[in-house]
């Protein structure tokens, strides 16, 4: 493994950039320029973007959800038949819906899903019998079977939320008017949960902070047998409330958005086990303790038991519940303790077997690996200073279990499968020359592979359990036809290294740069994010804006500094109570480094981020005057006591016990001694970093008389994009560097 990386790290760490990519199809097209207006056009330059790929349960078929050439942004459902080898539409979203407007409630959770801007069908669900399937459609939900008709459920004003066919395929259920309602497919549901006296009690929804940090967005599941449903009752009513103005261009909204900051109390969750109809309900035992978070639900494949994990509110311990369904009563199975000075990074990656044991996914060693837990005793199944990404699928006949993993390279992961039998016996599934992602049907019997690296966007294709590949789902080939030909003349290939931090810990690095010119120096523009749970530096294709970016004469450089994601413990542990510190010292060793070359202009390295990305842009201009030549903080947070409970409280603690590293990560105090050029933009409707993290800044940076820029964006929540106002944005940060000497006119010679 050493070796390999090694190999592929000699052969990209050199610092000056690979030129102009040599692309057989260019001389064929009529090259054009890559304007702001073509990247967020339609059809998207990055080829097809198909979404949600599911297998059905015979395996005959392959759904997808394919986005439109006309309209990048709305998706219909298609089929292939991998028996005549044909794709089919088999929803128009178009012809079958009316445009309604979507509830509050609806778009508030696609917001959490980060879709919030797609348009048409976002989901679908296969029935169990493989002839149907249930499929969302603007509040509203439609059966669509093979022969292509298309039968409507619900037609209401209310939507219906978290809409989910039963594990047999007999009832459907979903969430309306904060009940959970349930009925025999076909027939009309019913509510099967108690009618609240109070507005703030939902039953089947997960919480905000279950959907926007844990990664739970539902809060109801099925028994395999149907004779059961685990439903979440949440009460809101001890959430604090933010007073959020949804600032539109003609009128404002203004809603009070129950909204657990930090260190405040969060939603009461309590978890039930009842019948199909509500009856024999009974209330699981999660523990003397109310202060936690129920982090997933999952039912034992025979459904003779519920397993809960449930966290505490610090984050450093995690129990798995074993829960008798029908009297509630619940057992600790075992323990997940966090090592010191870190905290339990909650996952996806297990897998209940029906032989009553169970895969599992730990950082307990340093690294995030697979552990078996059969009979009370633990078997460590990968090891290695890399880490497992994903749990892909578990062939239980076969004793194979696939996954995916940074084993070759920490910036592309790949696809492998392991006996039972002899875990150390791992074999490559996938191209190490490709970053992937990979899915698999619930039976373990072929893989959905999506890959892309730096010339080529993604591709997806189904796989044997070989890895053979059986059939192009997007082959995406860069031919004369494909949407981003007319552009690949001017295409620069991403360049890799390395730089040491402070500690001697290697940073990757990637660059994209212009043809360089003997003895003229570049612009920089340095994006970064920062932040947990992130990883920007990868093998994987980077879109026709970094392309764009450079065609303007920058150079486009990113770093991965500690606290990111997929290097261990004790790498992204460097952050535990202390953001904004090791990020911005990483983030500086970049911009130090790119001093060095010759080609760059040390005095036009700007910045920009988005996010936490945003926030270290403050932090960055604060703690470095004058490295930068300007900066732009994109919707950043700026006091991390006005962020949620379980994101910041996961690195931070508890404003009342660690008030000292709240004071020293927060942005404003630092802004207030900026003195480079600097450009804030946000949504003035954002609901998950609210506006008050910017008009607060915005005030205090005005009352001290710190000259700052500012470009706001009415009705826009945290994502401020589209086809028009997303030229306008970039816009705005080129208009902004170019007035401030940072852009390309004018670079050193």
């Amino acid at each position: 493994m050493r070796t390999l990386i090694a190999a592929i790290l000699l052969a990209t760490t050199a610092a000056t950039p690979v030129l102009a990519q040599e692309v057989p199809v260019a001389e064929a097209v009529n090259a054009q320029e890559l304007t702001l207006e073509r990247v967020f056009g339609s059809p998207s330059l990055n080829g097809p973007a198909p979404r949600a790929p599911k297998m059905s349960p015979d395996g005959r078929y392959l759904t997808l959800l394919r986005n439109r050439e006309s309209d990048r942004e709305r998706y219909d459902l298609w089929g292939y038949d991998r028996q005549d080898s044909q794709w089919r539409m088999l929803v128009d979203s178009e012809a079958l819906g009316s445009g309604r407007e979507l509830s509050e409630a609806e778009k508030m959770q696609r917001e959490r899903l980060r879709i919030g801007s797609l348009k048409g069908i976002v989901d679908y669900q296969w029935s169990a019998d493989g002839q149907a399937l249930l499929v969302p459609l603007e509040g509203d939900l439609y059966l669509a079977r093979l022969d292509g008709t298309v039968q409507r459920l619900t037609d209401t004003e209310e939507s219906e939320l978290n809409p989910t066919l039963s594990e047999t395929g007999d009832y459907i259920s979903f969430v309306r008017d904060r009940r959970l309602w349930v009925g025999r497919l076909g027939a009309e549901a019913a509510p099967v949960t108690p009618e609240e006296t109070s507005d703030l009690v939902t039953w089947g929804e997960a919480e905000f902070v279950a959907q926007e940090e844990i990664d739970r967005h539902t809060g109801f599941w099925w028994s395999p047998d149907d004779r059961r449903i685990a439903v979440a009752r949440v009460d809101e009513s001890p959430v604090g409330v933010v007073t959020r103005a949804a600032i539109g261009a003609t009128g404002t909204r203004v809603y009070d958005q129950r909204y657990p900051a930090a260190g405040t109390p969060n939603a009461d969750v309590r978890l039930f086990v009842m019948n199909p109809d509500g009856s024999g309900q009974v209330e699981v035992d999660l523990g003397a303790e109310r202060d936690i978070y129920i982090a997933r639900v999952d039912w034992a494949p025979d459904g003779s038991a519920l397993y809960v994990q449930r966290q505490d509110r610090l984050q450093t311990r995690l129990d798995m519940l074993k829960v008798d369904p029908a009297t509630g009563t619940s057992e600790v199975l075992f323990t997940e303790q966090a090592a010191q000075g870190h905290w339990i990074n909650l996952t996806n990656n297990y897998r209940f077997l029906k032989d009553g044991s169970l895969i599992w996914w730990s950082e307990r060693d340093g690294y995030g690996h697979l552990y078996r837990f059969a009979g009370g005793e633990w078997t460590q199944l990968t090891d290695g200073e890399w880490v497992v990404t994903s749990l892909v699928g578990v062939d239980e006949d076969a004793g194979r279990v696939f996954f995916a993993g940074t084993k070759d390279d920490p910036r592309a992961a790949q696809a492998y499968v392991l006996d039972l039998a002899n875990p150390a016996q791992q074999t490559r599934l996938t191209d190490p020359a490709f970053a992937n992602a990979v899915q698999m049907d619930g039976a373990a019997r072929s893989l959905l592979v999506s890959r892309s690296n730096d010339t080529q966007p993604p591709q997806h294709y189904l796989a044997d359990t070989t890895g053979e590949r059986l059939v192009w789902i997007e082959e995406n080939a860069l031919t004369a036809d494909h949407p981003y030909a007319p552009f690949l003349a001017s295409h620069q290939r991403t360049t890799y290294g390395t730089v040491k931090a402070e500690d001697g810990t290697d940073l990757y690095w990637e660059m994209i740069a212009p043809p360089l010119e003997p003895g003229k120096r570049y612009p920089v523009f340095f994006e970064h994010y920062g932040g947990p749970h992130a990883q920007d530096v990868t093998l994987a294709w980077k879109g026709a804006l970094a392309q764009a970016i450079v065609d303007r004469g920058y150079i486009y450089f990113k770093i991965d500094n500690r606290g990111s994601n997929n290097r261990g413990v004790e790498f992204e542990k460097q952050i535990y109570r202390a953001m904004g510190g090791v990020e911005v010292a990483d983030q500086k060793a970049g911009a130090e480094y790119l001093k060095t070359l010759d080609y760059v202009d040390p005095d036009r390295i700007s910045i920009y981020g988005w996010s936490y990305g945003g926030y270290m842009t403050l932090k960055q201009l604060a703690a470095d005057p004058g490295l930068y030549a300007a900066g732009i903080a994109g919707a950043p947070v700026t006091r991390w006591e006005l962020y949620d409970t379980h994101y910041t409280e996961r690195y931070m603690g508890l404003p009342t016990t660690d008030a000292a590293a709240y004071q020293q990560s927060a942005a404003i105090e630092g802004a207030l001694g900026i003195t480079d050029p600097m450009l804030l933009i946000h949504g003035m409707a954002d609901d998950n970093v609210v506006f008050e993290n910017a008009s607060e800044l915005i005030a205090r940076m005005q009352g001290e008389a710190v000259p700052f820029e500012m470009m706001l964006y009415p009705g826009f929540t945290h994502r401020v994009g589209g086809p028009k106002v997303s030229v306008h944005v970039w816009n705005s940060i080129f208009d902004f560097l170019d007035r401030n000497g940072a852009g390309p006119q004018g670079a050193g010679e």
